[in-house]
């Protein structure tokens, strides 16, 4: 049973997620994870004026996620940060070209899952996994979120990410203002364990 991890990572922030979804994922019997970045669209020379290539350097070794690879997977789980309570336009445009497995219904009854991260506490976590979600149920993906069975998207000593739909972290503006907390990198092992536990029945 495969569960596909796909991410688009500026800083650093979901990439870190990605590997504690991962990590979530490897705690399921017979589960197999892969994990692939979408190509980038931006220029190299913008790249460095953002100060991203640095951090980039950390998951350069991940290979691009190619199209036909979701067809693959029992369950895929997206990473992207925030634009504006969306996807990034990366994830868009990747999303855009799987329109031949949407022709052939190659995605119908696999599980589909979304994690986040936003500048802001309040910075549009929530629009972004439910209107990616609009994508993957065009796709006719079974949703996976984050139970509240994870305790830790309910406490309230410390501002957190994590909600119903998914894992969420808060990123700060810019590079390493703040990196994802204990308890957003365990809400993440929690839905890579719960997709992967969900998908292995399915499987079933």
């Amino acid at each position: 049973m495969r569960v596909l991890i796909v991410f688009y990572s500026l800083y650093g922030h979901i990439y870190r997620m990605a590997e504690a979804v991962a990590e979530g994922v490897r705690e399921v019997p017979g589960a197999e994870v892969v994990m692939r970045r979408v190509p980038e669209t931006l220029p190299q020379d913008v790249l460095q004026k953002m100060g991203a290539v640095e951090y980039q350097k950390a998951f350069s070794h991940i290979p691009v996620c190619t199209v036909p690879e979701l067809a693959d997977a029992d369950a895929i789980v997206f990473g992207t940060p925030t634009r504006y309570g969306n996807m990034v336009g990366q994830m868009r445009q990747f999303l855009d070209a799987t329109g031949k497995l949407w022709a052939a219904g190659a995605l119908v009854g696999k599980v589909g899952s979304v994690f986040t991260s936003s500048a802001t506490q309040h910075g549009g976590q929530e629009s972004t996994i439910l209107s990616f979600h609009i994508t993957l149920l065009h796709h006719g993906m079974v949703l996976v979120g984050l139970p509240y069975t994870f305790e830790g998207q309910s406490r309230l000593d410390e501002i957190t990410g994590c909600s119903p739909y998914g894992a969420s972290t808060i990123a700060g503006n810019g590079p390493a203002i703040r990196l994802p907390s204990r308890n957003e990198l365990d809400g993440a092992r929690f839905q890579g364990r719960h997709v992967a536990t969900i998908a292995s029945k399915l499987a079933r």
